[in-house]
């Protein structure tokens, strides 16, 4: 087990790996993947769990249950790499991840919140 909540790894599809995320969407599992393979990491990718479900009131004798319908439960996925030493957090933050280009990847570009990246720009002058 990890030491820390930010450092977790787990057995995904009988390979032991570090989790880099859980409940990914089928976008953010390509643009995870797409990047970690290109910092020459091997990618695991298998569905997540279904979330579990609520209990069921309890039924007062001679009353029937109320009816409830299950919600549908969105496909997401859990993403790991088999480098068992990786951390996410470490990685962007000791500036070890790069895109193609050669630029190191940053905060907002690893959560997808940019798409081009500002490095010329100082962080305080934002």
């Amino acid at each position: 087990m990890a030491l820390n909540a930010t450092h977790t790894f787990e057995d995904l599809g009988e390979i032991k790996c570090a989790v880099v995320e859980k409940n990914c969407s089928q976008a953010r599992v390509d643009f995870l993947k797409q990047l970690l393979e290109l910092n020459k990491f091997t990618v695991v990718v298998v569905p997540s769990p279904p979330p579990k479900a609520a209990t069921k009131p309890a039924v007062v004798e001679g009353e029937t249950a109320p009816e409830i319908a299950e919600p549908a439960t969105p496909t997401t996925f859990t993403v790991g790499v088999t480098d068992v030493s990786f951390s996410p957090i470490n990685a962007v933050f000791n500036r070890e991840l790069k895109i193609e280009s050669g630029q190191v990847v940053t905060k907002d570009y690893w959560y997808q919140r940019e798409t081009e990246m500002k490095t010329e720009e100082w962080y305080w002058n934002s």
